[in-house]
């Protein structure tokens, strides 16, 4: 960064200019540097005419141009430029005894000041002024500023504080100046946004003065500053006219009460006065902390390298236009050759204007925005070198440093950068280099060798025939046999070795070749040495893992095929349709389709003793062998209960209370029990907790209104209730377990309205068919066993077969 033009991403090949091409460069930074006095002469310029302007203004209340034309046409009549004659007017309001003998005052010598007289009755006003405006050519800040205010304005109207707010182009205000409030305050208040409500902004918008004298009524009215509203109970805005309207404020805030006719027409008159001043001055350069650039310079001064202190140069909106250079290392040079101190007080972009717009200057900012430094990647650039151009590579960092950035660049060397590239691959792929010459016996071995091999760098380097005794017993062997290959006929090696640390085994590996005399023999071995403990623990992890799944995966098929006897052995599924009691019974039972476990579902439809028929459909939680002998338990005795007579409500309430005693408690299931009567053509059912039967009756489906009861094994005191439906000829009731209607993402109530549409959907050709309505209401692989009963009641008494 420090001593050419131009940055790029690109290797930059060094050029040899001609001494026609320094003789233009000459020439163009002789223009820059006059430009640049010239510049400074104008700036200078500018500021006097903008005092005396100040001045002007507020003797005589005049408008800007106007002020401006008075002292053009003072210029004119008295034969003199308009700087003297600024000058001239400033120097009139000096006290007598102060003023040059060969100046008039502005009454006996009309071309030195303005023509116009003061009004009667205001000489101690213009007295007052003249004093004011004397005082403020002083100052160089909008801080200083707000200060002298304070300082003359407190003996006059009793102030308590001044504030300078500016207008920002958002419409916003900036606080820029203040005096007789606190920091804490000052912050709270530094931005204001453009909001109603707000006096400044309504005495820029309207041009006229803002008197805040009743606080109580004004509170309502307008936001006021401060944590007590009634911590100044007096308050005036002034606009600071600018020519074309109003861009600051002036705030006056005091204790006292109503302002007096003279208070006013002096803050009107200070406000044009203050006006004047701001224009003369930037109010972006705000002159910096001199003990921490000295305390800073003399750092630099004592440290190697090249360094910069900048403090940021901000524009009205608060945005970083340049920066100030503050302090400078002794070794830092700019563009144009300036070195160290002579770059203090300089602005940045005008020693390295390459900068703007680049990387470094947003990384810059964003150092100074976040507080966190930044680091450049590193770039190449052109240093001239006496009458040639070098091209070096630097890297750039700029850290946070009160409210400025330290700035420090280094210069990489080729060399180092390549080591620095080494280094940083070895250690990132856990591997070093190694060489040994066979002749002369020397041996040399990177840093990372030592660390991978885990020996101090104090120890010295092992011979080639020696690393053996690094590693484990069990692979001495084929490492010394690989290396004796390798020394012996130069034969690369790529071995893997184990070596035990204090910390762990480590597993690494040896890649080497040699190089040969002409005759063959070899001279010197290079290779490396590289750790591969993570990628073997993970590897023999993933192993471990597999043997493990392997191991349980079987352990599960075995369960599975034990568990699908058992569930045939103990639920034998008839091929066709049964009857039973009079009705038509078809069964489905299709197990599930992911997992290897079991299901818990099951079925019954026998005929009891008393030639009723019994229908039983139940679900037991969970898979595998535990549900299927649950399932079995349930069923049979299901059927022993009902057989001997229990009602289907007794039964229910006896196998809730075999769960709740069986195994912890920690099985439940549901069931629907269904006992018919032929000779009344009635069904009597009771559930617990499953899911209700669907009838179709006349094409129409509905499900049953389920009588009262909870699942079984879930409360030691569970009420069930049983209801009757009586069956007519052509009826179809269908029992299911939740396979049947459960889905991924689907709600139970949706998946119930899919078995009604499908059901209702059939035609008569499928009516009689059990297999179509699962084609469609089953998905293609099934998360949980399925268990439908077709009951039907035939129109006719033909049965269509018998268990």
């Amino acid at each position: 960064m420090c001593h050419a033009h131009r940055v790029t991403s690109e290797p930059v090949h060094p050029v040899d200019p001609t001494g026609a091409d320094l003789a233009a460069l000459a020439r163009v930074v002789a223009r820059q540097r006059a430009e640049l006095e010239r510049l400074r002469d104008l700036s200078a310029t500018s500021a006097v005419v903008e005092r005396a302007k100040g001045v002007l203004m507020a003797v005589t209340g005049c408008t800007p141009e106007a002020a401006h034309e008075e002292l053009a046409q003072c210029a004119r009549d008295g034969n003199r430029t308009l700087l003297e004659q600024c000058w001239l007017t400033l120097g009139a309001l000096l006290p007598p005894k102060e003023r040059p003998s060969a100046a008039p005052t502005p009454a006996e010598a009309p071309a030195t000041g303005p023509r116009r007289a003061a009004p009667t009755g205001t000489a101690d006003l213009a007295q007052t002024l003249g004093s004011i405006g004397r005082d403020l050519v002083r100052v160089g800040t909008p801080q200083e500023l707000a200060q002298c205010l304070l300082d003359r304005l407190a003996p006059e109207t009793d102030a308590d504080a001044v504030l300078l707010y500016e207008r920002l182009p958002e419409g916003g205000l900036e606080l820029t100046g203040h005096a007789g409030i606190d920091r804490t305050l000052a912050a709270q208040w530094r931005y204001v946004p453009p909001v109603t409500g707000v006096a400044a902004l309504d005495a820029l918008r309207s041009g006229r003065p803002q008197w805040l004298e009743d606080i109580p009524v004004h509170t309502d009215r307008f936001l006021l500053l401060g944590e007590s509203p009634g911590r100044w109970t007096s308050r005036a805005w002034l606009p600071l006219p600018d020519g074309g309207g109003a861009g600051a404020a002036l705030g006056v805030l005091r204790r006292g009460g109503v302002f007096a006719p003279r208070e006013r027409e002096l803050l009107v008159a200070v406000a044009r006065l203050a006006a004047g001043r701001l224009r003369a001055f930037d109010t972006d350069r705000e002159p910096a902390d001199e003990g921490v650039a000295q305390a800073a310079q003399a750092v630099l001064d004592a440290l190697p390298g090249a360094a910069l202190v900048l403090t940021p140069l901000r524009t009205a909106s608060g945005e970083v236009e340049d920066y100030r250079i503050d302090a400078v290392a002794p070794e830092a040079v700019d563009g144009f050759g300036r070195k160290g101190r002579e770059l203090v007080g300089k602005r940045l972009l005008e020693s390295y204007p390459f900068i703007a717009g680049e990387p470094l200057w947003h990384g810059c900012l964003e150092a100074l925005e976040t507080g966190v430094p930044f680091e450049s990647a590193p770039f190449v650039h052109q240093d001239p070198v006496g009458e040639s151009l070098v091209t070096g590579t630097y890297s750039v960092r700029a850290a946070p440093l009160g409210e400025g950035l330290l700035v420090t660049w280094v210069r990489h060397d080729h060399v180092e950068r390549q080591e620095q590239r080494l280094a940083d691959v070895q250690r990132l792929g856990k591997l070093g280099w190694a060489t040994w010459n066979l002749v002369t016996g020397e041996i040399s071995w990177s840093e990372q060798t030592y660390a991978v091999l885990g020996r101090g760098s104090a120890q010295p380097p092992l011979g080639l025939l020696r690393l053996p005794d690094l590693a484990l017993p069990e692979d001495t062997g084929p490492l010394a046999h690989a290396i004796a290959e390798l020394v012996r006929h130069a034969r690369p090696c790529d071995v893997p070795f184990r070596i035990e640390t204090a910390e762990e085994v480590r597993h690494l590996r040896l890649v080497a070749e040699a190089s040969t005399a002409p005759d063959g023999t070899p001279v010197e071995v290079h290779g490396f040495v590289q750790d591969l403990t993570r990628q073997r623990s993970a590897e023999l992890a993933l192993v471990e893992s597999e043997r493990t799944m392997l191991l349980q995966r079987g352990i599960l098929q075995a369960e599975r095929a034990l568990a699908a006897r058992l569930q045939h052995a103990l639920l034998p599924l008839p091929s066709k349709p049964v009857r039973r009691a009079g009705l038509r019974v078809e069964v489905a039972y299709l197990p599930s389709q992911s997992g290897i476990h079991v299901g818990g579902d099951w079925f019954s439809a026998i005929e009891l003793p008393d030639d009723d028929a019994l229908f039983v459909v139940g679900d037991v939680a969970g898979h595998g062998v535990d549900a299927v002998a649950t399932m079995a338990q349930l069923r049979f005795t299901a059927k022993g209960m009902v057989s001997t007579g229990s009602s289907l409500t007794g039964a229910l309430e006896r196998l809730n209370y075999l769960l709740l005693h069986s195994r912890d408690g920690q099985i439940t299931a549901t069931m629907v029990l269904a006992r018919y009567d032929p000779d009344r053509h009635v069904l009597a059912w009771a559930q617990a907790g499953h899911l209700p039967p669907l009838l179709v009756r006349d094409g129409e489906a509905r499900y049953l209104d389920r009588p009262g009861g909870i699942l079984l094994g879930a409360s030691a005191t569970p009420v069930y209730e049983s209801a009757e439906l009586r069956l007519e000829p052509g009826d179809r009731l269908l029992l299911y377990t939740d396979g049947l209607v459960e889905r991924p993402g689907e709600s139970l109530e949706a998946g119930l309205n899919r078995l009604t549409e499908a059901v209702r959907a059939q035609s008569p050709a499928e009516s009689g068919s059990l297999d179509a309505l699962l084609t469609t209401m089953i998905a293609d692989e099934r998360r949980d066993d399925v268990c439908v009963l077709d009951i039907r009641m035939p129109v006719d008494d033909v049965a269509d077969a018998d268990m």
